[in-house]
């Protein structure tokens, strides 16, 4: 029997891949236009191995989120730095000591994807996101680069909408 080609074999397909500088993440408290990268989400799947006589077989162990880390301009009004510290806060307050509770400190964002227009063609919900580190940068009198800080936040899990 010949090999029949399908409709959708001979005619073109168009293909528009998605954009590394399309995108807006948005946290509470923290203005979207200062996020300049942002890591998409990444997930591992333990392994757990089961011994069965003289064979090793495998089952799907703890599902673990891994931490996101951004990049974010500092600017001076409205301050970048004292945006993520109003956050930080939250969590911890460093004058008095005091730790926060959870509801208060973990936060829920939304990062899309955008298309060429504008229109979303991915949204991540990002669950109870909470700050593990914060990297204020570097100042330098040899350079005249604007001012930029690291900030690395660790979700709950992920919900990939579409």
């Amino acid at each position: 029997m010949p090999n029949i080609v399908s409709e959708q074999e001979l005619f073109f397909t168009a293909f528009e891949p998605k954009m590394t500088n399309r995108f807006i993440l948005y946290m509470d408290g923290i203005p979207s236009y200062l996020v300049k990268k942002v890591a998409r989400p990444s997930i591992t799947q333990e392994k757990k191995p089961i011994d069965h006589i003289n064979v090793q077989r495998y089952v799907k162990g703890k599902t673990i989120w891994g931490e996101m880390q951004m990049t974010l301009y500092d600017p001076i009004v409205p301050s970048g730095a004292q945006a993520v510290m109003e956050w930080v806060r939250l969590h911890h307050e460093s004058v008095t000591g005091r730790d926060g509770y959870l509801e208060f400190y973990k936060k829920d964002l939304t990062l899309n994807i955008l298309g060429p227009v504008g229109d979303r063609v991915e949204e991540w919900i990002i669950k109870g996101a909470q700050i593990t580190q914060v990297q204020f940068g570097d100042m330098d009198w040899s350079q005249d680069n604007p001012v930029e800080f690291t900030m690395t936040v660790q979700p709950d899990y992920c919900i990939l909408n579409y």
